[in-house]
């Protein structure tokens, strides 16, 4: 969109990325019933049962530590967890496509993480309703995920709105209403120990970095933290490495990702884009990090492809390829 640099750059990083290398630079829509949600009050319990080990949180050491998000494996949970720990990372990002399956049996999917020793960094929570009319219920399903997630051992959980009206742009009120309902989520997740962050998105409520700042100045950071997703921030008409630094007193954890824009098939729209393999796109990475290392943020970076790509590739290529950057051009251990 607006501000593209397609030129290749090149910054000198520090050491945390390389001493001398110089380096080219979708949701739940509906709620459950009350009924449903007390039924699943004893989610809790599970979870305080199990102790703090294995909480989905950042070791204490200072320094970026990389998860990464199941969503391109299109719902197929057991495939990712595999393609994830074989490739190497430590922590994963599930969907709320996981809770149906294992609502009543969290300790089934929990085993399976331990199993393939990934932590549950982060948990797509899903839509956050605006409409007064549905408040109590989408609150009813955001702190019934988070019991669900408080058993299997994580302590996050991330939402987004659909909201987005076709026809015009968001109004003001509406973005610091999004921001009301998730601070009454998050005040009820951290009851239970789990923190609610607010994930940017293209064509929903935050898609250009000035409806970005609206909601995150109309957060309560003590209920609600950032989740800066680097790729849609920056196909929103941003430059992630500036909000890692404007939003350093809030940021939570990223997803990290690319976008190619334009694309080679419609190089006269302006509007076409595809997310992409880390390095592959528009988004200056490594000025990510190196904006990282110079706010000492200490959390997880979450990969993310939201669908392979390209024709002929699997979701475990695309992780490989992602990994390759993180590891030998960025210089970042997994």
């Amino acid at each position: 969109m607006k501000n593209r640099n397609d030129a290749t750059q090149h910054t000198r990083l520090p050491g945390w990325l390389s001493p001398t290398a110089t380096i080219p630079q979708p949701c739940l829509a509906g709620g459950i019933d009350r009924r449903q949600f007390l039924s699943l009050a004893g989610l809790s319990a599970l979870a305080l049962a199990t102790g703090s080990r294995g909480l989905a949180q950042a070791p204490n050491h200072e320094g970026i530590h990389i998860g990464y998000s199941a969503i391109t494996w299109g719902g197929s949970d057991a495939q990712a967890i595999n393609d994830i720990s074989a490739t190497g990372f430590k922590g994963i990002q599930l969907r709320a496509n996981a809770f149906g399956p294992y609502r009543a049996k969290p300790s089934e999917l929990k085993a399976l993480l331990d199993q393939h020793n990934l932590k549950l960094v982060m948990f797509s929570s899903g839509n956050v309703d605006i409409n007064p009319a549905n408040e109590q219920s989408t609150i009813d399903t955001h702190v019934a995920h988070a019991s669900f997630v408080k058993a299997l051992g994580g302590s996050a959980i991330q939402l987004t709105n659909s909201a987005r009206p076709k026809d015009r742009q968001p109004t003001p009120e509406e973005l610091k209403r999004l921001a009301t309902v998730m601070n009454e989520i998050g005040k009820q997740t951290a009851d239970l120990g789990v923190q609610a962050v607010y994930h940017n998105h293209m064509h929903q409520l935050g898609e250009t970095p000035a409806e970005v700042d609206m909601i995150v100045q109309a957060m309560n950071p003590k209920a609600v933290r950032l989740l800066l997703d680097i790729a849609h921030y920056r196909q929103g008409g941003g430059q992630p490495e500036k909000a890692v630094k404007q939003y350093k007193d809030i940021i939570h954890s990223l997803h990290l990702k690319d976008t190619l824009s334009p694309l080679p098939d419609r190089p006269t729209d302006p509007n076409a884009y595809k997310f992409v393999e880390l390095g592959r796109g528009n988004v200056n990475v490594p000025a990510v990090f190196k904006a990282l290392k110079e706010i000492n943020f200490s959390g997880w970076g979450i990969v993310e492809l939201d669908g392979v790509p390209d024709q002929g590739r699997t979701a475990l290529q695309c992780a490989q390829t992602n990994k390759e950057y993180i590891t030998q051009t960025l210089k970042v251990k997994l």
